[in-house]
């Protein structure tokens, strides 16, 4: 079973354009998305920045894109631009991007969208996407000059997913595998309250509680996939948070890697290049690793990679001239042994 996370630009600049753009099948970057997902070809597929549609218009059409389509398909509307009616961000204005639940410039900018071969269990999923970010176990909240930023009123109404955090059983074989789906925010675009870095590493703490049991939750064979936003060893962000979930006794890291990557390697990074998912420019944060796929312990890893191939690759003209042509990050993904869940 190959399990992967993307965190393609599949959101466009207002609703139902990305439906527009799939219709018309005229769109270079979708048709290098499509060509990406095709030449991987995973079982289990998360996308992280995928425009969400109440009807899931979108992700019939993208999945009828492709080679394989998927048989079963999930999405939930995300806290990404639905509005609070307050000053999310502490500039003294409400109403904009910044003010709503998650980043967005219209409801469901920028969602998630799960697509599986294998039956998902929809009845059973749990949908952690309105957890209050106060009540995160062990998480913080911004302040400033010790009062809460930018408001209590934030503070009491603010849910700590800025896009969605789903718990979401598929069948294997008669096994249950669940996923821990997620895309968090970027660690950066705020001050010195640490607002979004605070928020990221809290969306990790999520997870953390999840896998210690919180609410009593059980997990049969847990796979954590998404776009944490995260790099354990450069650019912004709290580390500890990316750290501990990467250690967890619960789960392991097939430190999935690329040639491309490695021949990218930014000077002055810290971590090791390979394991990079992507390509920000050098002036900037540089080449990052910020998306993964972590299984369970339990689980029997047989590969991982990222599809970033090395320039002279043939598969690497599927990335265009300047290997940005299905966007800035690169496709997970992880094989797991099924055999024993038969």
């Amino acid at each position: 079973m190959r399990v992967a996370t993307f965190a393609a630009p599949l959101s466009r600049d207002g609703p139902g354009l990305l439906v527009r753009d799939l219709v018309a099948n005229e769109d270079s970057q979708i048709a290098a998305i499509v060509a990406v997902v095709d030449r991987v070809n995973p079982d289990v597929l998360l996308l992280t920045d995928f425009d969400f549609d109440a009807g899931g218009v979108g992700m019939s059409l993208f999945s009828d894109s492709l080679q394989v389509p998927y048989a079963y398909q999930f999405s939930l509307q995300p806290n990404a631009g639905v509005q609070t009616g307050l000053d999310v961000d502490g500039d003294g204005y409400t109403g904009d991007a910044r003010d709503a639940l998650g980043y967005g410039r219209f409801l469901g900018d920028g969602g998630m969208a799960l697509f599986s071969r294998y039956p998902i269990h929809v009845d059973d999923i749990t949908d952690l996407t309105n957890l209050r970010w106060r009540d995160v176990p062990n998480g913080t909240l911004p302040t400033w000059d010790g009062a809460a930023f930018p408001s209590e009123a934030v503070h009491n109404a603010l849910p700590v997913s800025s896009s969605g955090h789903w718990i979401v059983p598929i069948d294997v074989g008669g096994e249950v595998i669940t996923l821990l789906a997620y895309s968090a925010t970027a660690p950066v675009f705020d001050g010195s309250e640490n607002f979004n870095g605070l928020r990221n590493r809290d969306e990790l703490r999520v997870w953390e509680a999840v896998l210690d049991g919180y609410k009593g939750t059980e997990l049969s064979l847990p796979i954590l996939l998404g776009n944490a936003n995260a790099d354990p060893f450069d650019g912004e962000g709290i580390r500890s948070g990316i750290a501990n979930i990467l250690s967890h006794p619960d789960l392991q890291d097939p430190a999935p890697r690329s040639r491309g990557a490695s021949s990218a390697a930014n000077q002055g990074h810290v971590g090791d290049p390979a394991l990079d998912t992507a390509n920000w420019p050098e002036d900037g944060p540089g080449n990052l690793r910020v998306s993964y796929v972590l299984p369970s312990h339990e689980l029997t890893v047989t590969g991982a990679g990222v599809f970033w191939p090395a320039p002279n690759h043939p598969a690497a003209a599927l990335l265009g001239g300047d290997g940005l042509a299905a966007g800035p990050h690169h496709l997970v993904w992880v094989d797991i042994e099924t055999q024993r869940l038969r």
